[in-house]
């Protein structure tokens, strides 16, 4: 495993992080047995940078990240998220609530500061507006978070967050499917020295390359349910491609793999071929999933051409399609 700045932090992080939603529920049921096996898996791996969120599975991901961490000692950097659910989300944000959820986190992290708290996709005005950045400094300056960042739906809001002092990190969707932030973005955050979190990195498991038409997905899984945005951000579902397009897609992108890697390897390779970079938050439910998810940080850069290939694929074939804030 290779390791990247994050920010101005002085914290190094693994190329390759763990991305913590599955164990909130929201890709169908897991056991904790298999949450455990998963996260072992990552450590064995190298990997040292876990991302949650406050309102998955209502708080239990981060409780079986706390009880993890508690029981193992790990020293694993955990960046956790504020922002949304009932009563806070569009309009509910104050700094007491903010650090009445900050506590709350810290409680089932089972630590005595947050690593990193991300804004989670708040509106656009509240952004602007900044005073929520200003809670933020508040609750660094009581030592409840040690660094801030967000994360955003669209490279605007990215823009937005990069002019407010002491941000370490934006987080945002990037992928094969969705190549935007590359471009305006990135060189922006760069100059900033503002740490690039990809999430997002497989399309919700796309680009693995295991899904075909007859793919189906369980109830309480966010890829049933969310396909066309009903409950959040179309986006955030299958990089917020409609799912029988996407799979064509995929089949397009195949003769495009390096050979002898596996389409994993690829597609989160050219996301580290983006120095810019700092980590990249895949998500797994199985430890195998993990060890694939890692052999990334081993392969060497694309070539040119793969990256050029790549460029063209987007802006000719798979851009027209993409919907959801952007």
């Amino acid at each position: 495993m290779q390791y990247r700045s994050l920010g101005k932090t002085g914290v190094r992080v693994s190329e390759i992080g763990l991305g913590c939603w599955q164990f909130g529920g929201d890709f169908g049921p897991i056991t904790q047995q298999d949450g455990d096996r998963t996260m072992d898996a990552a450590i064995a791996a190298g990997i040292n940078f876990f991302d949650t969120a406050n309102v998955y599975g209502g708080g239990r991901s981060e409780m079986w990240i706390g009880e993890y961490l508690k029981r193992t000692g790990e020293p694993i950097f955990v960046a956790t998220k504020y922002g949304r659910g009932a009563g806070v989300y569009p309009d509910g944000y104050s700094l007491t609530g903010m650090r009445q959820a900050v506590v709350a986190s810290i409680e089932r992290l089972r630590t005595q500061c947050l690593d990193l708290l991300q804004l989670h996709c708040v509106p656009t005005e509240i952004l602007r507006r900044g005073e929520i950045f200003d809670w933020l400094r508040t609750l660094q300056q009581e030592g409840l978070i040690a660094h801030f960042g967000a994360s955003v739906e669209t490279v605007e809001e990215g823009l937005i967050c990069l002019e407010q002092p002491g941000l370490q990190s934006l987080q945002v969707i990037f992928n094969i499917f969705r190549q935007k932030p590359a471009l305006e973005l990135f060189p922006a955050a760069q100059q900033k020295s503002v740490g690039i979190i990809v999430r997002l990195p497989l399309a919700s498991g796309l680009l693995s390359g295991k899904y075909n038409a007859q793919t189906t997905f369980e109830q309480t899984d966010h890829r049933n349910y969310n396909r066309d945005g009903q409950h959040f951000n179309v986006g955030e579902t299958f990089a917020g491609l409609p799912f029988s397009k996407a799979i064509e897609l995929v089949e397009e992108l195949r003769p495009l793999v390096v050979n002898q890697w596996s389409m994993t390897e690829f597609a989160l390779r050219w996301i580290l071929d983006h120095p810019e970079v700092s980590t990249v938050i895949a998500g797994a439910r199985l430890p195998e999933q993990v060890r694939q998810n890692a052999l990334s940080s081993k392969r060497p850069p694309l070539e040119k051409s793969s990256h050029q290939e790549l460029a063209d694929y987007y802006r000719l074939r798979v851009h027209e399609h993409i919907r959801g804030p952007y």
